[in-house]
Protein backbone atom coordinates (compact mmCIF):
# COMPACT_ATOMS: atom_id res chain seq x y z
CA UNK A 1 0.00 0.00 0.00
CA UNK A 2 2.87 2.08 0.76
CA UNK A 3 4.16 1.72 -2.73
CA UNK A 4 1.01 2.80 -4.39
CA UNK A 5 0.54 5.97 -2.47
CA UNK A 6 4.40 6.88 -3.10
CA UNK A 7 3.81 6.01 -6.80
CA UNK A 8 0.69 8.21 -7.00
CA UNK A 9 2.52 11.04 -5.45
CA UNK A 10 5.36 11.05 -8.10
CA UNK A 11 3.03 10.34 -10.79
CA UNK A 12 1.28 13.55 -9.76
CA UNK A 13 4.30 15.70 -9.22
CA UNK A 14 6.00 14.32 -12.13
CA UNK A 15 5.72 17.28 -14.58
CA UNK A 16 8.65 16.04 -17.14
CA UNK A 17 5.25 16.09 -20.05
CA UNK A 18 4.12 19.43 -18.81
CA UNK A 19 5.64 21.71 -21.38
CA UNK A 20 5.39 19.09 -24.48
CA UNK A 21 1.62 19.25 -23.56
CA UNK A 22 1.65 23.25 -23.37
CA UNK A 23 3.25 23.15 -26.86
CA UNK A 24 0.59 20.94 -27.95
CA UNK A 25 -2.46 23.05 -26.70
CA UNK A 26 -0.67 26.70 -27.94
CA UNK A 27 -0.64 24.64 -31.73
CA UNK A 28 -4.28 23.53 -31.40
CA UNK A 29 -5.35 26.82 -30.16
CA UNK A 30 -3.30 28.72 -33.44
CA UNK A 31 -4.55 26.42 -35.82
CA UNK A 32 -7.98 27.04 -34.58
CA UNK A 33 -7.54 30.88 -34.74
CA UNK A 34 -6.22 30.49 -38.42
CA UNK A 35 -9.32 28.23 -39.17
CA UNK A 36 -11.73 30.89 -37.73
CA UNK A 37 -10.14 33.57 -39.56
CA UNK A 38 -9.30 32.25 -42.41
CA UNK A 39 -11.20 34.24 -44.78
CA UNK A 40 -10.17 37.72 -42.80
CA UNK A 41 -6.65 36.73 -43.34
CA UNK A 42 -7.14 35.71 -47.15
CA UNK A 43 -8.59 39.26 -47.77
CA UNK A 44 -5.94 41.04 -45.70
CA UNK A 45 -3.02 39.33 -47.21
CA UNK A 46 -4.02 39.45 -50.65
CA UNK A 47 -4.57 43.32 -50.29
CA UNK A 48 -0.92 43.45 -49.39
CA UNK A 49 0.54 41.75 -51.66
CA UNK A 50 -1.83 43.67 -54.36
CA UNK A 51 -0.14 46.58 -52.49
CA UNK A 52 3.23 45.50 -52.96
CA UNK A 53 2.78 44.22 -56.27
CA UNK A 54 1.75 47.87 -57.17
CA UNK A 55 4.64 49.32 -55.81
CA UNK A 56 7.05 47.06 -57.50
CA UNK A 57 5.13 48.02 -60.48
CA UNK A 58 5.57 51.47 -59.98
CA UNK A 59 9.32 51.42 -58.97
CA UNK A 60 10.34 49.46 -62.28
CA UNK A 61 8.54 52.16 -64.00
CA UNK A 62 6.11 49.14 -65.53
Amino acid sequence: MKSFKSFSRKLIKNQSGQGATEYILLLVVVVALVVLFKDKIKTAVDGKLGELNQSIQGFNGN
